[in-house]
């Protein structure tokens, strides 16, 4: 009963974050320079008023500010984030056509992230204060200081237009016609470097936060009642200093598997990546509100998501913790 007390808390608390994200969003895609009516009359070479003030009834923008609100918000509440007119499509279609390898993308990048941190961190805390410790930590702050742009674009030219190992854009060869596993081996070929971009700057956070939080916890008088009977530093390091420190790292990754969406918008304009965040780039540059508002709303909803997963999964973990913690 706790639990779905705790559950119910957590879902109420998302919906009024969403709410209050929803509203945001509108308003500052409104305050933005230029509409949609603009882009497409300059498009058309025909940017008179008369076409202008046609369009913008067409796009609904010529209504007062507050019905744009509630309509925008009506239609959130069924699920209906609105029509692309550029498109000619629903908005809810495009984001789910999209969304898929969207989730494909971060979700590889999470696993990458995740479990390269904790390697690096614990060998980097199992020999602290040797060579090696120093060279983790060095490529840590390296990765998490570089900018992600640039890993970006240097993978491609090492890793693909000079070693020609990986391909450097796309989901999938075009015009092979693969399907089966042939199709996903080739998927997954495309995905190895934008997963990799995206997780490096997770991975040197997860690195270093392992490394501080297994020396902690290797201070702790149950460690050294562990080392005290005798066993091994191995078995030391792996069942009580290693499974007590992965915690907090675990943690933070869920916290923080939300904030992948936000990255893999550039990651997906660089590599020709065909998710969500290729698609928000797209309707930024179009001045396609609809889109951007349905791209915000979906990614937002994302990050609630993980967020309320990770409170779950950390309270059923750990009971101790209160439910309204």
């Amino acid at each position: 009963m706790n639990l779905l007390h705790f559950l119910s808390g957590r879902l109420a608390k998302g919906v009024l974050v969403l709410f209050a994200i929803a509203v945001l969003n509108f308003f500052l895609i409104r305050a933005a320079p230029g509409d949609p009516a603009q882009v497409l009359a300059g498009e058309a070479g025909a940017a008179d008023a008369q076409l202008l003030e046609q369009l913008r009834q067409r796009f609904g923008l010529n209504e007062p500010i507050t019905t744009q609100l509630w309509i925008y918000i009506k239609g959130y509440m069924t699920f209906d984030l609105g029509f692309s007119y550029r498109q000619q499509q629903p908005v809810l279609s495009l984001v789910l056509d999209r969304l898929p390898a969207t989730l494909l993308l971060t979700g590889a990048a999470f696993v990458v992230s995740l479990a390269l941190g904790i390697v690096m961190g614990a060998l980097a805390a199992r020999r602290a204060g040797r060579w090696s410790d120093s060279l983790i930590t060095t490529l840590s702050l390296v990765f998490y200081a570089t900018p992600l742009f640039w890993i970006a674009l240097m993978s491609q030219i090492v890793f693909s237009l000079k070693l020609g190992l990986v391909p450097n854009v796309g989901y999938e060869t075009i015009g092979a016609n693969y399907t089966g596993l042939a199709r996903a081996l080739d998927i997954g070929h495309h995905l190895i470097l934008p997963a990799l971009t995206l997780g490096l700057f997770f991975t040197a956070l997860y690195a270093r936060m392992m490394r501080a939080s297994m020396l902690e916890v290797a201070g702790a008088d149950f460690v050294k009642t562990a080392r005290a009977k005798g066993l091994s530093p191995g078995i030391v390091s792996r069942r009580h200093v290693a499974r007590n420190a992965i915690l907090p790292v675990v943690t933070l990754a869920g916290l923080q598997a939300g904030q992948l969406v936000g990255g893999a918008v550039l990651t997906e304009t660089v590599f020709a990546w065909p998710g969500i965040g290729r698609l928000m780039f797209d309707a930024l540059v179009q001045r396609d509100y609809s889109v951007l508002l349905g791209v915000f709303f979906m990614s937002s909803a994302m990050v609630v998501g993980f967020n309320i997963l990770t409170d779950l999964v950390y309270r059923i973990a750990d009971p101790r913790i209160e439910a309204g913690a």
